[in-house]
């Protein structure tokens, strides 16, 4: 039996897991960041959505931040300001989204409303052709 050839690359949902959102947090305490992490890595996604904890972000001062990749033809994008109880659903409602496009662009109007309204950064695909 063959392998089936997949249709496109893995996508990657990058989570900060060591913000604070802005909150004094003992040492021994778990981060939001964290628990946003282990929320959406409790919940059912698709196959082909890995979800990778990182260090930073570097956006400490927006809240919890996610960053969606996937592959050389698809734009990237970040997203801030995530709870980490009420937004993980919705997150994996966008990465599917995210997932099923061509290129990683989400039509306006269907992108989750958190989306709209918090994207800090798109960044275009590495094989986008550059005009000089």
């Amino acid at each position: 039996m063959e392998a089936k050839a997949k249709s496109q690359p893995q996508t990657e949902l990058l989570v900060c897991v060591k913000c604070r959102r802005g909150q004094e947090i003992p040492s021994d305490a778990r981060r939001p960041g964290q628990a946003l992490y282990d929320g959406l890595t409790g919940l059912d996604r698709i196959e082909d959505l890995r979800i990778t904890p990182v260090e930073c972000l570097q956006n400490c001062d927006h809240g919890c931040t996610v960053a969606l990749r996937g592959g050389d033809a698809k734009w990237t994008y970040v997203f801030a300001n995530v709870d980490e109880m009420s937004h993980p659903e919705m997150i994996l409602m966008g990465a599917t989204q995210y997932h099923d496009s061509a290129d990683g662009v989400i039509p306006w109007r269907e992108r989750p409303e958190h989306f709209k309204r918090n994207c800090v950064a798109r960044i275009p695909p590495v094989t986008q052709s550059q005009e000089s």
